[in-house]
Order: structure tokens, then C-alpha cells, then sequence
């Protein structure tokens, strides 16, 4: 081996160690007495201040029923406070009460089913659009984005995932109070103002993600087929779910889920700890502790057969295969994102090498080792889109044919190498931005319980062995444990 590769090689198991050393002199990490977690670290290359809240709580947890009610948080931060959004709030207040008055009085009747008087649920639409007209009459919109960004901040955003939900933006370090009072304020008490307007907008991203893109509705399909029981089979929420969903039953999802003790912050960038944590006890200790939120209880009952889903749609063709495994905190949840890389890691996996490079029965071909979330027992995701001229049935097969090579034969030690090198430059290379590195320390902080994962994960995925995929493959990796999707559209 040439000297130079061997020093690319070795480099990275020197930086991780000697990162996490001098990583940890850089961070203050401390948890008010009613349970919110902060992470605070200092990077002082210029005067920026990343800002990262995770909430322990994602679409997973949405009530049977009213699925997309986590995702709607992410559309109500932008909507603001008591303080910041609203002309009269005090009046605000009154007509917001008088719209879910209404709407309970429409669902009262329409939920009459046969005995329901049509005539009278007219009447109540109309005067429920009325209300809903007087309460948008009191809002300011677009204040709390406003003011975020007439004091520098750049990056505002929210994301919802199957496992957590997170707040995000970046603001001068001379403005650091300003996320503060502004966070603190919206974890005390959102405001869903504009409520069944953003509900709309959510109505519309699935029309957009999932019932006008064949992808999107086959991605559904699998999960759907997949799991019979767990949650993680709602992949943006049901049509029907979103139409109907309550403002008052938003309320309840935040005081259940939304508990100090459930949400992790981190700092990352041009901050003094010290102020952070000060500023942390002046506006987030007097925000109320409550139970801890129930984790999902329901059990993906293990699959004894192969299943199996086709989606007719005049789109390109395309295989999903998913296999069931362990959650993310299993033992071999690293040799997952190894087995991953060795099939996808672009040009030098076997999924591009074999299906598309050389037997040409491909034009992409990719894998996922953790779909859709990785807190409760998940799927490993293979995908393939056939080329002109060949069928899905070509690559499914094409498909089985490497995971049982890799069954039956150990990998061998040059390329667990590269595909180590390469995770590991993966991993650091997110670590790179305030933001990023923020996003990352929350994440391992509530997933892992502890923030060092990500560095430690890194000699976990180094002590993967050969021996280690063999034994997956086989142990995951088989008929029974499948599921296989199709999108049989006309092969161009």
C-alpha cells in the first residue's frame, strides 16, 4: 500500500481520539432544575452564534388518528407569541377560543353521520369561516420571522422526522439574548394562530410529496406494507387525518410532549458559557416540568413471509426492498451504515459497480441503513430505478444476487477499509458548521444519550469486521424478513 494511503487511513483514528480530547475542553453542558438540557460550545472564529432545539418527539408520536400533528409545530413557530404576531392580543385570544367553539359545534353535527343535518353543517362551515376571518384579522404577519431577522438571524427553520422535531436559525453573538427570550417564550406557550391555514399547507406538501409524485406514493406503499402495526408505517400523514386535524388537539400533543425535561438545546459558536447559562436560568427555569411523555409502546410483530406491493403509475420504474432490523441503539447498528457503504458509497459501491456500470440494468441505485427513524426497530432500504430496456423484476433479481454474495463471501480488507476512511471523513465533515455540529450534538444528546456518540460512534464503526457483515447479512437479509415494493410504470 502506497505510504500516503496508509496516512490518509490511519489520520482519521488519530483526529477522532484527539477530537474528542480537545472537543470536550470546548464544551459546557448543564440541565436546569425543571430538565432542559443545554449544550454550549465555543467557537470563536467569528462572531456567530448557532442555535439548535430538539424536541424528543416526532411523527411517530402523533395520536392515533391525527397523524401530521407533530408536523404541525414546525409551521406554528413562525406564527409567534403572545407578545410578538398579534395587533390585540387579549382580543386574539378571545376570537381564537371562538373558533374551536365553532368548529366543535360543526363536528357535532357532521359527526352525526347519517342523522346529520346538511342544511345546519352549511350554516356552521359558514359561521366557522367567519370566526376563523375575525381571528386572522388580529394577526401581524410574518412579526416573529420579522424580528429574528431585523436582528441578523439567517437560517430560520423547523423540521419535522419520524423521531424528533427541531428549531433552527443563526444570529450575530451580540443578539445571543434575543433566541432566548424569543424560544423560551414560544416553549412556554405557542400561539396557533393561523392555525387551519398552515393546516392547509401541510394538506398540500403531502399532495405535492406523496399523491403527485409516484416516488413518493411508492416510498408510502413499502412503509404501509412493511409495518402492519408501528406508526413508522404513517410516512407524512393520511389525507383524511391532516383535513381534520384541531388546533385544541395541538394543545394537548405540546403539554404532553413538549416538557423541559423532553427538549435538548445546543449553542454552538461565539458564546461565553457562562452568559449562555445565565441567560438560560433568566428566561427557560421558570417554564414548567411536567411527566415524562410515554414512549410508543406498540410492537412491529415479526414478519414470517415475504410481502410484497405493486403501485401502477406511468412514471419511471423503480424496486424498493426493505428488510426489518433493531433500532439504532443495537449492538450492530454500526456493521447497518457499513453494509450500507459497501452497497451505495457512489462510484465505488457495488450497487453502482454491479446493476449500473456493469450489467446496465440500472440508472441509480441506492440504500438507506436506517428508514424511516432509527429510535424504534427500523428498515434497511435498497432502491432501484431500471434502465431503458429492463424491468424491475431484472433489478430485484440483480438485487439478491449481491446481498447473497455478500452472504456467502467476507469482504475483503482493503475495501472495509475505504469504506471506513470514508464513513469516518462522513461523519467529521458534519461537524464542520456551527449549524451542523449543533444539529449533531442534539441529536446524539436525546438519541444516544450522551453527545460523545459521535465520536465514539466513530471507533464503533472501526471495530466492524468482515465477520461482522457476514453475520448480518445472514441474520437481516433474508425472504422472510422482506418487503418489496413496485412502481410498474412504462419502461422508456
Amino acid at each position: 500500500m502506497p505510504h500516503r494511503l496508509l496516512f490518509l487511513l490511519i489520520l482519521p483514528l488519530c483526529l477522532t481520539a484527539q477530537n474528542l480530547k480537545d472537543f470536550e475542553k470546548k464544551v459546557t453542558e448543564f440541565t436546569l432544575t425543571n430538565g432542559f438540557h443545554f449544550i454550549v460550545c465555543e467557537r470563536h472564529d467569528a462572531p456567530v452564534v448557532s442555535f439548535h432545539a430538539l424536541v424528543n418527539a416526532g411523527s411517530v408520536d402523533d395520536p392515533g388518528g391525527m397523524s401530521s400533528t407533530a408536523h404541525m409545530f414546525e409551521h406554528m413557530i413562525g406564527k409567534g407569541t403572545t407578545a410578538i404576531g398579534s395587533k390585540n392580543w387579549p382580543e386574539e385570544k378571545k376570537a381564537l377560543a371562538a373558533v374551536e367553539e365553532a368548529y366543535d359545534r360543526l363536528d357535532a353535527e357532521r359527526f352525526k353521520g347519517l342523522h346529520a343535518d346538511l342544511e345546519k353543517v352549511k350554516q356552521l362551515q359558514a359561521s366557522l369561516r367567519e370566526a376563523i376571518a375575525t381571528a386572522d384579522s388580529f394577526v401581524d404577519p410574518n412579526a416573529y420571522i420579522r424580528v429574528i431577522e431585523e436582528n441578523g438571524g439567517a437560517g430560520f427553520n423547523a423540521a419535522t422526522s419520524p423521531d424528533t422535531t427541531t428549531y433552527f436559525y443563526s444570529l450575530p453573538s451580540n443578539r445571543l439574548e434575543v433566541w432566548f427570550l424569543l424560544q423560551s417564550e414560544w416553549f412556554r406557550q405557542p400561539v396557533f394562530r393561523e392555525f387551519y391555514k398552515e393546516r392547509d399547507v401541510v394538506r398540500e406538501e403531502r399532495r405535492m410529496r406523496v399523491e403527485s409524485d409516484p416516488n413518493g406514493k411508492l416510498q408510502e406503499l413499502a412503509m404501509a406494507t412493511a409495518f402492519m402495526a408501528h406508526p413508522y408505517r404513517n410516512l407524512i400523514g393520511w389525507a383524511s387525518d391532516i383535513e381534520n386535524l384541531r388546533a385544541k388537539n395541538e394543545d394537548l400533543f405540546f403539554r404532553k410532549y413538549y416538557r423541559p425535561s423532553n427538549i435538548y438545546i445546543a449553542i454552538v459558536g461565539d458564546v461565553e458559557p457562562a452568559q449562555a447559562k445565565h441567560l438560560a436560568e433568566k428566561y427557560y427555569s421558570s417554564i414548567p416540568d411536567g411527566p415524562p411523555p410515554p414512549p410508543v409502546i406498540t410492537v412491529e410483530p415479526e414478519q414470517s413471509g415475504e410481502k410484497r406491493a405493486v403501485l401502477d403509475a406511468d412514471a419511471q420504474p423503480l424496486v424498493m426492498i426493505a428488510y426489518h432490523r433493531p433500532s439504532q441503539l443495537d449492538k450492530d447498528d454500526p456493521v447497518f451504515d457499513v453494509i450500507s457503504a459497501i452497497l451505495s458509497s457512489g462510484r465505488t459501491g457495488l450497487f453502482y459497480k454491479e446493476l449500473v456500470r456493469d450489467k446496465k440494468v440500472s440508472i441509480e441505485a441506492d440504500t438507506n441503513a436506517t428508514e424511516p427513524g432509527g429510535k424504534y426497530p427500523n428498515l434497511f432500504l435498497m432502491f432501484s430505478a431500471p434502465a431503458p430496456n429492463h424491468t424491475v423484476e431484472e433489478n430485484e433479481q440483480a438485487i439478491y444476487s449481491i446481498v447473497e454474495n455478500l452472504k456467502n463471501h467476507k469482504v475483503d480488507d482493503e475495501t472495509m477499509r475505504r469504506i471506513k476512511t470514508k464513513i469516518r471523513a462522513g461523519l467529521i465533515h458534519q461537524l464542520n458548521s456551527n449549524s451542523g455540529l449543533a444539529s449533531q450534538l442534539t441529536f446524539y444528546a436525546s438519541q444516544y444519550g450522551n453527545w460523545r456518540t459521535m465520536f465514539t460512534g466513530i471507533d464503533d464503526i472501526d471495530k466492524v469486521t468482515a465477520d461482522d457483515v457476514q453475520r448480518v447479512m445472514k441474520l437481516y437479509f433474508g425472504s422472510s424478513n422482506r418487503t418489496v415494493a413496485y412502481l410498474k410504470g412504462a419502461t422508456k
